[in-house]
């Protein structure tokens, strides 16, 4: 019994698999994730904004960045998260390629139709993203905003009322006493106001945001 004992323990610290089978895991929002307290960004993918609209087959809208939030969820959750990294971004953040068991997610993301190619940084998933348009599901179903489209627009928004239009982003200080800040495109933006007095403030980007201590807010769990 003893030498079944050593060996199942064995199993365990030397499989990855295993050893990934209860990490950490949360959806922060439609690419992004973190896996035992690392952020991960996925490679390759831009998806829909948290508080993004798509357009619908029959001319309405749907939430499309719930949606990305949702199916990147169901990918994960429950199972057995590992990621490849391949660098960092300017925020931090690892650029990776994860997995969910065997399953490419960032792939999945794409072949569901819940997220772009982000061609600007990568090809990798272009033919994939092709045959999802050409089934005109997701995103796809009508001619949409891309989110780097969505995040410039907002950001360009006179509705953003900062006092310098250079610097929108928000730096807000919750209940909790947790520093998170809302760029234009954050769907809390509109509702989220800035106590000056209190310690909150304005950023000219979000790097900035971030060397001060704050953090991107996360929508998914």
């Amino acid at each position: 019994m003893l030498k079944y004992f050593i060996i199942s323990i064995l199993v365990a610290v030397l499989s990855p698999e295993i050893s990934h089978a209860f990490s950490n895991v949360r959806v922060i929002d439609g690419d992004t994730i973190d896996v035992d307290g690392v952020r991960y960004r996925l490679h390759g993918i831009d998806a829909p904004e948290a508080g993004q609209t798509c357009e619908s087959a029959n001319g309405g809208t749907w939430n499309c960045g719930k949606a990305a939030i949702e199916k990147l969820e169901s990918l994960i959750e429950g199972r057995s998260v590992r990621c490849e990294a391949r660098g960092n971004d300017a925020y931090s953040r690892v650029i990776g390629v994860c997995f969910a068991g065997k399953t490419d997610v960032n792939a999945e993301i794409i072949a569901a139709g819940m997220a772009w190619a982000f061609r600007r940084y990568s090809t990798d998933y272009v033919a994939i993203e092709e045959i999802a348009h050409a089934k005109k599901i997701g995103v796809w179903q009508k001619q949409t905003q891309a989110p780097w489209d969505y995040r410039a627009a907002r950001w360009a928004s006179p509705s953003n009322a900062a006092p310098d239009p250079n610097c929108p982003i928000k730096g807000n200080i919750n209940k909790k006493q947790e520093k998170i800040y809302h760029a234009p495109w954050s769907k809390d933006y509109a509702k989220t106001k800035i106590d000056a007095e209190g310690g909150e403030r304005w950023f000219c980007s979000e790097d900035e945001a971030i060397a001060a201590g704050w953090r991107a807010p996360a929508w998914g769990h």
